[in-house]
C-alpha cells in the first residue's frame, strides 16, 4: 500500500466558508501583484525500480509556481495539477490543487490569503489561521513543496516554522554531493526537514535553491537527463540515515547487566491460548530463564525486579504481512513487534536494515524475507524479480533461495502458466510460495496449483466475482470487491466448496483486514476507523492520513461499502470455523496497524486468545521458528512484550505496551514513540 503524506490540527479553528465565501476570497488572494523574476521550466521523472513511472513539470515565474505531477503504480497513482503563489519570506499565501489522488479520487484543496489571514479547504478539511506558518497541502506534489518549505526555512533565522494545519518543521543540511550524468556534472546538496512523519524528509537541491531529486528505491523524482545520479543520491541518503538509527539504538536500546525478573504478571500461555495469573518470569541475558507460578519461583538476588500486577507478559508479536522501511523498525518494537515477514522490497534495501536490526545498530524487528515475482507489463510490481519465461523463473527462486529467503510471493502480472513453474521450483528449494492470484486465475486455481498461501481477503472473493472483474492487475480489484462482496452467498455451496479445498490443501489466509477497512469505511472529513484509537497520539503532520485512504466510490455507495465490509469480515469467521488458517499480517502502518488488525479478526468472531495465538506461537510455526519463538517457554529467546490490562479479555491492551525485549534487549515503548513523535499509550 502508498505511504501517503498524513497530517491534521485539532487545534486549528473550523471554518463555515460557504462556496460563495470561497470565490471572494480566491478573487482577493488572485488580485495580488506577482513579485518580478525568471520563469523557468525544470522537469523531473518519476522512477520506480522497473524504470520510469511518471513525470513531474514545474514551471516558476517570479512567485508563482505551476506544477502537473502524475505517475502509475499498478493502475493506481496520482494525477495533479498545482498552482502556488509565495511571499518574499517563502510562505505560501495561495494554493490550487486539483485532480485526482493515489486512489483516484478527486482532489479539491485551496488556501487563500486575505488581510493575512490563511484560509484552507479541502475534501477532508477546512480552517483558518493568522499565525505565520507554512501550509502543506494533502495530495500536491510533495518534493516541490518541500523543496519550498526548505527555501522558506533557509530564510529563518532559527530555520524553523509552524505548519498549517499543525505542527513545526525543522531544518537540518544532511549530505553534500557533486553528480555526474552524461559527461554532466552538478552540486547539490541534500536537506532533512522533521516534523512532517515519523521520521525526517530528505530533498535535493541544487545551488539556485531549486528542487532536483527526492529519489527513492520504490518511487522517486529527479531531474530529467539526471536519472542516473538517483543512485548516488540514495547511497548518501542511507548513510545519513545510518547514522541517525545508530545514535537512536544507542540511546534508546538497553541491556540489562543483571537477570530481569517481571512478577507477579498475567502470563499469555501461547501454545494453549490461555492466560495464567500470578507468574513470575526471569529472563538471563538473551533467553528466558523461569517461567512459573509467582510463589514458587525463585527469583535471583541481584535481579532487577519488576512489578507486574495488573498486567500481562505476551510472547514477542509478528507481522506476517510487512513491506520494511527505515522507519518501520522503531515503529514494530514500540508496538511490541518483534519479528515480522517481509513479502516484496528491494533487496539492498532490505539487506542493509536486517543486517542493522539483527547486529543491534538499529532499532527494529526480526525479518523473515520473501522474494516477489511478477510479470513484465504495466501494472508490474513496483519492486521484486520479474519473469516471462519458466527459466526466468528458477533463476529468480534460485536468487531468493540463495539469498536465505523463506517465500516467494508471485504478484498480479505473472503469466498464469508460470504459477505452477514457481510452484515447482520455490518447493524443490524448501520456500513457501504466496500472493497475489494472478490475472486469469481465480484463487481456487491459485490453490489447485501448489500455493500455500493467499495474500489479502479480497481475492477469496474475487474468485467468486470472476465472471464480472475485468482485470485484477487494476484497482478493480479492490473496487469490484467494494461493490459486490455483499451479494456473494456466503453459507451457498461454491463458498462451502472453495473453504474445503483450502482446509483440504492447508493453504493459510493472509486477510489484511485492517487495509481494506480505510478503503471501504473511511470518508472525506472523517478519522478512518483503524486510526480512532491512536489519532491524539500521532504527531499533528501525520494525522491527516487518518483522513485519506478510502476508495472514490465509497461516499455514493456507502452503504453497499458498508455491507461488503461486513461480508469481509463474515468470510474471515467461516475460515477460522472451517480450520484454514487465519494469519495476522497488515501491509499497512507500522506497529499501529497491527493491533487494529487483532482488533478486527476479533470482532470478525474469532477469540481473542485464539487471534492472540496466531500472532504469536502460530506465525511462529507457520516460519518454522518456533523452537526458538512465538511462546513464553523456558530456553526461549526473550522476545516478549508487557502490557497493561489483559488483551485475552480487552484486545485493545496490545497497545499498552510497557516494556519491549527483543533477545533480551530493553526498550522502553514511552521513549521510542517520544524519539518519532508519538505520544506514549495511556
Amino acid at each position: 500500500m502508498s505511504q501517503r503524506r498524513m497530517t491534521i490540527n485539532r487545534a486549528t479553528k473550523a471554518c463555515g466558508a460557504s462556496a460563495a465565501l470561497w470565490t471572494m476570497l480566491i478573487g482577493l488572494a488572485t488580485a495580488t501583484p506577482a513579485d518580478a523574476g525568471a520563469s523557468r521550466e525544470l522537469r523531473y521523472s518519476v522512477l520506480a525500480s522497473h524504470g520510469k513511472a511518471g513525470t513531474e513539470v514545474d514551471r516558476y515565474d517570479g512567485n508563482r509556481l505551476d506544477s502537473e505531477f502524475e505517475f502509475n503504480d499498478r493502475g493506481r497513482g496520482p494525477r495533479i495539477h498545482a498552482q502556488y503563489r509565495f511571499a518574499s519570506d517563502g510562505l505560501p499565501t495561495q494554493v490550487d490543487v486539483s485532480g485526482v489522488n493515489y486512489l483516484k479520487v478527486p482532489v479539491d484543496e485551496h488556501l487563500v490569503t486575505v488581510a493575512g489571514s490563511r484560509h484552507w479547504h479541502g475534501a477532508s478539511e477546512r480552517g483558518e489561521s493568522a499565525v505565520r506558518a507554512f501550509y502543506l497541502s494533502n495530495d500536491g506534489p510533495a518534493a516541490a513543496e518541500l523543496a519550498a518549505l526548505v527555501r522558506a526555512l533557509a530564510r529563518d533565522p532559527g530555520r524553523a516554522l509552524s505548519l498549517l494545519p499543525g505542527g513545526e518543521a525543522r531544518l537540518e543540511t544532511v549530505a553534500d554531493a557533486t553528480v555526474s550524468s552524461h559527461g554532466k556534472t552538478l552540486h547539490v546538496r541534500g536537506y532533512a526537514v522533521t516534523g512532517l512523519g515519523f521520521t525526517p524528509a530528505v530533498v535535493w537541491l541544487d545551488d539556485a535553491g531549486q528542487l532536483f531529486a527526492q529519489p527513492s528505491n520504490w518511487f522517486g523524482i529527479v531531474r530529467e537527463g539526471w536519472e542516473d545520479a538517483s543512485d548516488t543520491l540514495i547511497a548518501r541518503q542511507a548513510q545519513a540515515e545510518d547514522r541517525r538509527y545508530a545514535r537512536l539504538a544507542s540511546e534508546l536500546s538497553r541491556t540489562p547487566r543483571h537477570p530481569l525478573a517481571i512478577e507477579h504478571v498475567r502470563v499469555f500461555d501461547a501454545e494453549r491460548a490461555v492466560a495464567l495469573e500470578e507468574q513470575t518470569v526471569v529472563v538471563r541475558g538473551a533467553r528466558i530463564a523461569t517461567v512459573g507460578p509467582a510463589e514458587s519461583v525463585a527469583v535471583p538476588l541481584d535481579a532487577e525486579r519488576i512489578d507486574g500486577r495488573g498486567r500481562t507478559v505476551l510472547p514477542g508479536l509478528f507481522d506476517l504481512h510487512v513491506h520494511l522501511s527505515a522507519q518501520d523498525g522503531i515503529l514494530h518494537i514500540a508496538g511490541g513487534v518483534t519479528a515480522v515477514r517481509d513479502l516484496g522490497n528491494d533487496p539492498a534495501d532490505l539487506t542493509r536494515l536486517t543486517t542493522q536490526w539483527d547486529n543491534g545498530t538499529a532499532i527494529g524487528p526480526t525479518v523473515w524475507k520473501a522474494g516477489l515475482i511478477d510479470g513484465r507489463g504495466p501494472y508490474q510490481a513496483p519492486a521484486g524479480a520479474f519473469a516471462d519465461s519458466a527459466a526466468e523463473v528458477e533463476a529468480a527462486v534460485n536468487r531468493y533461495a540463495d539469498s536465505g529467503y523463506v517465500q516467494i510471493k508471485v504478484y498480479s502480472s505473472l503469466k498464469p502458466e508460470l504459477v505452477p513453474v514457481v510452484v515447482a521450483a520455490a518447493h524443490r528449494r524448501g520456500l513457501r510460495v504466496s500472493g497475489h492470484v494472478p490475472q486469469g486465475l481465480r484463487a481456487a486455481d491459485f490453490v489447485a496449483a501448489g500455493a500455500d498461501e493467499l495474500q489479502h481477503i479480497n481475492f477469496v472473493f474475487l474468485n467468486f466475482l470472476a465472471p464480472i472483474v475485468h482485470d485484477t492487475r487494476t484497482p478493480e480489484r479492490f473496487s469490484a470487491v467494494a461493490e459486490h462482496a455483499a451479494e456473494v452467498d456466503l453459507d451457498g455451496r461454491e463458498v462451502a466448496q472453495f473453504i474445503a479445498l483450502l482446509r483440504e490443501r492447508h493453504v493459510a489466509v493472509d486477510v489484511t483486514l485492517a487495509t481494506f477497512e480505510s478503503m471501504f469505511l473511511g470518508r472525506p472529513g472523517q478519522v478512518a476507523p483503524g486510526y480512532r484509537a491512536v489519532f491524539d497520539r500521532l504527531p499533528a503532520q501525520v494525522r491527516r492520513g487518518a483522513y485519506d485512504g478510502s476508495l472514490p466510490g465509497a461516499v455514493a455507495n456507502d452503504r453497499r461499502y458498508r455491507e461488503s465490509y461486513a461480508a469481509l469480515q463474515r468470510m474471515t469467521r467461516k475460515l477460522y470455523e472451517a480450520g484454514v488458517p487465519v494469519l495476522v499480517g497488515t501491509d499497512d502502518l507500522a506497529g499501529f496497524m497491527l493491533h487494529r488488525e487483532l482488533e478486527l479478526q476479533v470482532e470478525a468472531g474469532i477469540p481473542a486468545a485464539q487471534v492472540l495465538q496466531s500472532a504469536t506461537i502460530g506465525a511462529a510455526r507457520l516460519l518454522h521458528a518456533d523452537g526458538e519463538r512465538g511462546s513464553l517457554q523456558v530456553g526461549k529467546r526473550a522476545d516478549l512484550v508487557l502490557v497493561e490490562g489483559d488483551p485475552t479479555r480487552e484486545i485493545g491492551d496490545v497497545r499498552r505496551a510497557r516494556l519491549v525485549l527483543k533477545a533480551g534487549v530493553a526498550y522502553d515503548p514511552a521513549r521510542l514513540y517520544e524519539a518519532i513523535g508519538v505520544a506514549p499509550s495511556r
